[in-house]
């Protein structure tokens, strides 16, 4: 038996999220969850059962259709034609470690017990999560505004032995998987299906996964910036403590203290200079790299906000005796976030572009394109056309999505967040900032290399080790696309 992560109302964290995910935690409800989420179910069965009043989206129709009102024999209906009708995802399928966190977090938010779903339906989430069967989900049909209706509905839907669903790396329909395990299509109730498919699971999951990679990123961009700084002979003089003692952002002051630790007793940065000053992309480093830390911090306290919250509509609330119709599932706090955390994280792969060319560039004793014999090699010079590539397409997806708007259902929902194609687009900045960093590393270590006998500091020379058993010096030139792929998968597995 595994390790078990009990959902309860405890504060989830980015590190918790992380060891459920890497130390392939199952998840169970705690004693509280359960009662919780029994506790409103019950209220809202009772509560159907003695009123005559319209209750939003419980006993009438969605959006512009509020005031139609729904016969009790046709509850349940209209749930599962909620479910059906709203799925109508579609564009390229969602990443299987996306899905996951999906799932994770809309457990999460059911869990709090303000729902009104019934305990079977969380249960049965629970066994998806735990057996690896990732519902079909597609990446195109949220407005991020009435939460993310498309998306969940097709994580939703093989809870009614509709949809898709991976299992063991085939695609099957949901009603084979349903029948492999002996399971029931669940019957839903009343509020059920609109539970499932308000809420902000699908902005929020893509966010806490490119947060877990640009937190790593991040890490990773100043100690391959401290390797590139050395392997061009820079100055440690920008990163002395003093002068962001005067300008004190917390990012800057920690990136700063990060390159003074990362040097220490390097051979090569207490060498003389003949230079007087660095170009931007080296000397202001604490700055750039610092603003990208603070913007992640941003992004990381909105979504810690988010993911510990009940996102759907509307809300029950059974102690006080009351069932709210509001705008919890509205996802303008996480657009604003995401577009800012894919501006941070294209910064850092704009800077890291940067000081490659200025490795390439014949510089400071350094061969041109890093290779003993240019002319005859080309050396690196098309990995920097690469990384600029790859820095100009990220410039352009990160256009904002969060101030656009257009209304739907009759313009009863008349402003939006599109805060899922700022998800989306996110996701491929931050596995751009991967690629460009490690285009850097490479570049990186290949002029280190051509210091010698002089060395980097111990820290930085274990990297260089450690990366040459993966990547091996450039003497004459070789098929550079496989070296970005070993490149890329070093980061992935390196931890300092």
């Amino acid at each position: 038996m595994g390790h078990v992560h009990y959902i309860s109302s405890e504060h989830l964290s980015l590190e918790t999220i992380e060891k459920i995910v890497t130390g392939k935690y199952t998840l169970a409800l705690s004693a509280d969850a359960e009662q919780r989420i029994i506790t409103c179910f019950d209220y809202l069965q009772q509560k159907v059962k003695a009123t005559d009043r319209s209750i939003y989206g419980i006993n009438t129709g969605f959006g512009s259709l509020y005031s139609k009102k729904i016969s009790p024999a046709d509850l349940e209906q209209l749930q599962r034609n909620l479910m059906m009708s709203h799925a109508c995802g579609t564009g390229a399928e969602v990443p299987a470690e996306v899905v996951k966190l999906m799932l994770l977090l809309k457990i999460q938010s059911l869990a709090y017990g303000h729902s009104g779903v019934q305990l079977q339906t969380v249960k049965r989430l629970i066994d998806f999560y735990n057996r690896d069967i990732y519902p079909v989900v597609y990446q195109q049909g949220s407005l991020g505004a009435s939460g993310d209706l498309a998306p969940l509905a097709h994580l939703c839907l093989p809870l009614i032995g509709l949809g898709e669903v991976y299992f063991q790396e085939y695609k099957l329909a949901s009603e084979h998987v349903l029948e492999m395990f002996s399971w029931e299509p669940i019957a839903l109730k009343a509020k059920e299906g609109l539970a499932l498919l308000n809420g902000t699971q699908f902005m929020a999951a893509y966010g806490i996964y490119v947060l877990l990679q640009a937190k790593r990123l991040s890490r990773q961009a100043d100690i391959i910036g401290a390797l590139s700084l050395d392997a061009f002979d820079g100055r440690i003089e920008p990163f002395n403590a003093l002068i962001h003692r005067i300008r004190p952002h917390k990012g800057q002051m920690q990136t700063a203290e990060n390159f003074r630790q990362l040097l220490e007793e390097s051979e090569l940065i207490k060498q003389e200079k003949q230079h007087v000053q660095d170009p931007y992309s080296f000397r202001c480093i604490p700055q750039v790299h610092g603003a990208s830390k603070d913007a992640i911090a941003y992004a990381e306290q909105v979504f810690l906000t988010e993911i510990n919250a009940v996102t759907d509509n509307p809300n029950i609330f059974p102690e006080e005796d009351e069932i709210i119709s509001g705008g919890n599932f509205h996802g303008q706090p996480l657009a604003l976030a995401l577009d800012f955390l894919a501006i941070a994280l294209a910064e850092l792969g704009s800077i890291s572009e940067r000081r490659t060319y200025q490795l390439i560039s014949g510089q400071r004793n350094l061969p041109a394109f890093l290779v003993a014999e240019p002319g005859l090699n080309s050396g690196f010079m098309i990995s920097q056309y690469t990384a600029a590539s790859i820095v100009s397409q990220s410039k352009q997806l990160c256009t904002p999505a969060s101030i656009d708007s257009i209304p739907s259902s009759h313009n009863q929902e008349d402003h939006v967040s599109m805060g899922a194609n700022a998800a989306t687009k996110l996701y491929q900045v931050v596995h751009n900032l991967e690629r460009i960093l490690a285009i850097e590393l490479m570049n990186a270590a290949q002029a280190i290399d051509f210091r010698s006998p002089l060395k980097t500091s111990p820290v930085l020379s274990e990297l260089v080790a450690d990366y040459r058993q993966a990547v091996p010096f450039v003497s004459t030139d070789r098929v550079l696309h496989h070296d970005i792929i070993k490149s890329i998968d070093f980061l992935r597995k390196y931890t300092a």
